[in-house]
């Protein structure tokens, strides 16, 4: 009588088990740590304009809701998409071979399904409950990551650059659902900020995972780069870019933001620009990881001091 309880206590055991490989194949296959990001810079964007259009800083909790979502379930379907379309190379990097695809624990079918719900879902619910020009940007953001930047990741290095447009349109699809203009000029600041903060947080990871990148076909800025010189120079540019564009912000004519983001925005990126001259003179995984984990402090950093300063 005790061998059949202990076998459906395994059993539910297993089933528990699967359950939570499931759960965890599909936050690898959707991206949902790397895709925080893109939702926590939709709500900037959408606070920002907020404040601009109506004075006050979230003056719609249901649109907010609804943008989130739309948002969310668009670049859950693309990370999905993009995943698909790198199985292969997946396979060949120690950092990615254990997801679901590459590793056979998913197949293609499931996986092209929940991409292509997920990205027609997020799209569809935009442009019924926010907005047309949420819609269209959140479409955009599929078509440029999915069928131009990891196609181009194995055809030139210059996927990078390519790659950080559909990382910076979020912040414009929340100012838009909040009542701002895609062409608005700040919307292009939101978007400017977000293409420049990029592009020196993917050269240093680019440099980190240089051999990796090379044995899977991956054409990028920092392939042969041992000494790193190469990537930190691009981190250097880069880094001044992101430093010079914060008083821009609180020029006259422009003010989209006191002075207080101006100095201390410009701070901020002159450190970053230390820590790539750091690493071009050490040369070590050290002082790039170093360059990485402060891009990943600018980030929250520079968009808190932004919204406090925002006029």
């Amino acid at each position: 009588m005790m061998r059949p309880q202990m076998a459906g206590r395994k059993t539910k055991k297993v089933s528990e088990n699967e359950v939570i490989s499931l759960r965890e194949d599909l936050m690898v296959l959707t991206k949902i740590r790397l895709n925080t990001f893109v939702l926590i810079t939709t709500l900037f964007g959408y606070i920002l304009a907020s404040k601009s259009v109506s004075g006050v800083w979230v003056a719609d909790w249901w649109q907010l809701l609804h943008t989130i979502l739309g948002t969310a379930a668009a670049a859950f379907g693309s990370a999905a998409f993009n995943q698909l379309m790198e199985i292969q190379q997946d396979s060949q990097m120690k950092r990615t071979a254990n997801r679901p695809l590459p590793s056979n624990r998913m197949n293609v079918v499931t996986a092209f399904a929940i991409g292509w719900i997920l990205s027609a879902f997020g799209v569809i619910h935009l442009g019924a409950k926010v907005g047309t020009w949420s819609a269209y940007l959140a479409a955009l953001t599929i078509v440029t990551y999915v069928f131009i930047y990891t196609p181009m990741k194995r055809k030139s290095s210059t996927n990078t650059l390519v790659g950080a447009i559909p990382g910076a349109i979020p912040p414009v699809i929340g100012w838009v659902a909040a009542g701002g203009n895609w062409n608005d000029g700040e919307a292009w600041y939101l978007f400017a900020l977000l293409f420049l903060w990029q592009l020196p947080h993917f050269v240093a990871i680019n440099w980190l995972c240089r051999e990796e990148y090379e044995d899977a076909g991956y054409i990028m800025w920092s392939n042969g780069d041992v000494s790193g010189k190469k990537t930190a120079r691009l981190a250097l540019i880069f880094s001044a870019c992101l430093a010079a564009l914060a008083p821009l912000a609180c020029l006259p004519g422009i003010e989209y933001a006191n002075w207080t983001f101006g100095i201390g925005g410009a701070a901020a990126g002159i450190y970053m620009c230390y820590l790539a001259v750091k690493f071009s003179k050490a040369g070590t995984r050290e002082s790039s990881r170093g360059l990485f984990l402060f891009t990943l402090l600018y980030l929250p950093l520079a968009l808190g001091l932004l919204a406090f300063c925002w006029k």
